[in-house]
């Protein structure tokens, strides 16, 4: 895997963690600014993930994004706002986790 790749991901994740962050505390506080602050964020977040798009392709990108948002929002959603998943939901999250290492290991093809 590319490094810039993985920091173009690791900055596009920050972005929309901070946003899905801000949209939360928006429904708790219902202040207009954090639903801006929220809105800024994933527009930073989604022109970030166009250049991941095209150093790693479509595919490879929105996966590897949606699998690290799933896992990561889970942590501050417990951690932050003590929102606890289900078993089944758990196990979902973990199951995506698998998801995102097969993409990410650079298997050869055997042709």
């Amino acid at each position: 895997m590319n490094p810039t790749f993985l920091l173009w991901l690791a900055g596009a994740m920050v972005a929309f963690l901070a946003a899905a962050t801000a949209s939360r505390a928006y429904v708790a506080s219902n202040t207009m600014v954090l639903l801006l602050v929220s809105l800024a964020l994933y527009c930073v977040g989604n022109l970030m993930m166009v250049k991941l798009m095209r150093e790693g392709g479509l595919g490879l990108a929105i996966s590897v994004s949606a699998v690290a948002q799933l896992v990561l929002i889970n942590v501050i959603a417990f951690t932050l706002f003590g929102e606890r998943p289900s078993m089944p939901q758990l196990a979902g999250v973990g199951l995506g986790v698998v998801a995102m290492i097969l993409m990410l290991v650079p298997w050869e093809a055997k042709v």
